[in-house]
């Protein structure tokens, strides 16, 4: 797996693909034989993992890393996933990985977008929007987002109701 979180340069030239949200957060995931099934296209669980590293991606862009979580006692687990698989993609293809907050209710609840787009044909792969609910690490039970969390997460938040360009 090769994953590369974009410079400046490299972002705005991916900004030009069509994405469902202005202003996405990208990573490149460049698909190798281990991501492959007996289709002879991605598994659906590298995709899985994907959005997870997509994700994590964007929360250390923003200065919230696991040992954060961890110093609170809280932590953004998924509730639910909602994905939807629009084309395959194929081993040495590399795909451009975006996401976007697009709730946050600054207590319990946080929603991203994900959209993956094929650099070579241009084709949107997947769409996924993923719940996530605050918990603390220690007994599992739902807690409020400590103030730094919901000040970060809450800037990001998007207008879902606005298409891109």
């Amino acid at each position: 797996m090769l994953e590369t979180t974009l410079c400046c340069d490299e972002q705005n030239h991916w900004n030009e693909l069509d994405w469902q949200f202005p202003s996405p957060f990208i990573v490149l995931w460049h698909i190798t034989h281990e991501d492959i099934d007996h289709y002879k296209h991605a598994n659906n669980t590298a995709y899985v993992k994907q959005l997870e590293r997509t994700a994590w991606a964007h929360s250390h862009q923003l200065g919230l890393h696991f040992e954060d979580y961890e110093k609170c006692d809280r932590a953004m687990v998924i509730q639910h996933h909602d994905i939807h698989y629009h084309n395959p993609a194929y081993e040495d293809e590399t795909i451009a990985c975006a996401t976007w907050i697009t709730k946050c209710d600054k207590r319990f609840r946080l929603q991203r977008q994900f959209q993956f787009i094929s650099t070579q044909s241009h084709k949107t792969l997947l769409t996924a929007t993923t719940d996530f609910v605050c918990i603390k690490l220690s007994s599992g039970a739902p807690r409020p987002m400590p103030e730094h969390f919901a000040s970060i997460y809450g800037a990001q938040v998007v207008d879902s109701t606005q298409l891109s360009d």
